[in-house]
């Protein structure tokens, strides 16, 4: 439900600077949407102002008074200029859900074709399910229930990771700790409990690492072969996750939670699906290889004014791979009202800041440009690293 308000506000903004600087659509900056990290400072923030400083040499809190007052309500809420230039949304929540609670179901909802799909649970496949599994899975199947409730075609997905450290972890313990082989384990599996079973022998496995660094080398030896589809090490994988996750979907079912689609890992790396998409987004020139600056040698996706890489400044290091998250990207704000590059992890390749908001409301660049321009690479979402892990 997020991205329609997203849609609408970047409307309203867009409408608004239309109105008030004569700017035709291919003059328009992009209007990226951030989440502050705090409710007190709005649901949404947009950033608009630092783009168009330089182009109407005008101070970012001016513009951002500018356009709250142009914009309005717009039927979001209030839209609130703060002293650096941000502009904070605040949501009309009763409003919200009256609007959408109230009534019939809109008959248009999923008149133009489009598909909305929620990708829920995803439980690693080496253990049973505990309390909080079954939080998240009823979290995203009340999701699911309220977008078909509101007309939309929904496609419900569950990310199976099938090839990742904890499988491995299991693999390695059935190996070396319970000397079993391809066919023993298949056997095992067919029994009762083998979620539980396998839960137990993870923890046991932890525990011998812990006893000897130089035991790591079966995990990483493990981890190989099932990226690589490696016999017999694959084929006991795959005895595991399989069984597993029958016993997975059982425990949903008494709870009424359905998938449409388990989308499995280690078929989307067989299959090299990855290596056929990324050639996609090359040939269409939606990445592209960063010459220089801080992200050089990285494959990044521009930021678009509709969000075209799916996320903004803000998201840019997120991941679901398990390869790990890239480095944030963007400007937020913290509590103190400074603007803050969200930490990523050490080493990555992304992590920049953007406008800074200082206590006194002063907003300038990182190297104290009183345009307040935000860093260009803030505007990018690193697809793939420079060391070509994928993110």
């Amino acid at each position: 439900m997020i991205l329609p308000l997203h849609t609408h506000l970047r409307r309203a903004i867009t409408s608004a600077l239309g109105k008030l600087y004569g700017l035709a659509p291919d003059a328009m900056p992009p209007v990226v949407i951030e989440y502050p990290p705090n409710r007190k400072m709005g649901d949404l923030a947009v950033t608009v102002a630092f783009d168009l400083a330089r182009v109407l040499r005008k101070p970012p809190r001016a513009i951002a008074a500018e356009i709250a007052e142009a914009a309005g309500r717009e039927g979001l809420g209030r839209l609130e200029a703060t002293g650096a230039g941000y502009l904070n949304l605040f949501l009309d929540r009763p409003g919200f859900a009256r609007a959408r609670l109230g009534g019939d179901p809109p008959a248009h909802a999923s008149e133009d074709g489009e598909k909305t799909i929620v990708e829920h649970t995803a439980i690693n496949p080496n253990k049973a399910a505990h309390v909080g599994h079954l939080r998240n899975a009823a979290l995203g199947d009340t999701l699911c229930r309220l977008l078909r409730f509101r007309g939309a075609d929904v496609e419900v997905q569950n990310y199976i990771d099938d090839t990742g450290v904890q499988v491995a972890d299991v693999v390695v313990g059935l190996r070396e700790l319970e000397g079993k082989d391809v066919g023993e384990v298949r056997r095992r599996a067919a029994e009762p409990r083998f979620d539980h079973y396998c839960w137990d022998l993870y923890a046991r496995v932890t525990q011998w690492y812990d006893e000897d660094d130089a035991r790591l080398s079966f995990r990483r030896d493990a981890l190989h072969d099932l990226e690589h589809d490696a016999d017999p090490t694959a084929a006991m994988a795959r005895a595991v996750t399989h069984a597993i996750v029958r016993c997975h979907l059982r425990t949903m079912a008494r709870l009424g939670v359905e998938y449409d689609l388990l989308s499995w890992e280690g078929d989307i790396l067989r299959l090299a699906f990855w290596d056929r998409a990324f050639e996609i987004l090359k040939a269409s020139g939606a990445v592209h290889l960063q010459a220089d600056g801080r992200l050089a040698g990285c494959w990044v996706m521009p930021i678009d004014d509709a969000g075209g890489a799916g996320a903004t400044p803000g998201d840019a290091g997120d991941s679901g791979s398990p390869a790990g998250n890239a480095g944030a990207a963007g400007a937020t704000q913290d509590d103190a009202g400074e603007a803050r590059s969200p930490a990523g992890n050490a080493g990555d390749d992304a992590g920049a800041a953007g406008a800074k908001q200082d206590d006194a409301g002063e907003a300038g660049s990182p190297s104290g440009d009183a345009g307040g321009d935000p860093d260009p690479d803030a505007r990018l979402k690193v697809i793939v690293r420079s060391n070509g892990t994928v993110t």
